[in-house]
Parts: structure tokens; sequence; C-alpha cells
């Protein structure tokens, strides 16, 4: 089982914001930012700040997918 940041990609999208904005907002590093696109897991801490910074819930930010729906 695997990550996938799609979720939090298209709330962007819907926001008209950039990741460059999230970074901003929720105080994020570039770290971090590699993270979502190597879909890595990120901490509590993180998600927590990603979602006051954004207004949404953690489902709204990442899923879990199965390993070969990732890859292809």
């Amino acid at each position: 089982m695997g990550i996938s940041y799609k979720p939090l990609f298209m709330l962007l999208i819907e926001k008209g914001l950039k990741r460059t904005d999230l970074y901003k907002m929720a105080d994020l590093n570039s770290f971090t930012i590699a993270k979502f696109a190597k879909g890595e897991s990120i901490s509590l801490e993180i998600l927590e700040r990603i979602c006051k910074a954004l207004g949404c819930k953690p489902s709204d930010v990442f899923e879990f997918v199965d390993e070969e729906t990732k890859d292809g």
C-alpha cells in the first residue's frame, strides 16, 4: 500500500493555489514538498499544519493506493 497526494493537488487546483503557496501557508520546507512528489509519508504535525492552512481534513490531503496503481 502506498500514499498518493493527488487529493491535495486537486484541492490546490480548486483553491487556485500552487505548491509554493502551500509551502508558505503551512510553513513547510523543501524536503516536505519533495516528499509529496515521491509519495513518501509525512508526519502528523505536517498533516495538521496543512489541514489548518487549507481548512480541510486529512482525507483531502492524501489517500492510500495499491503500489501498482501508484506506479502505473
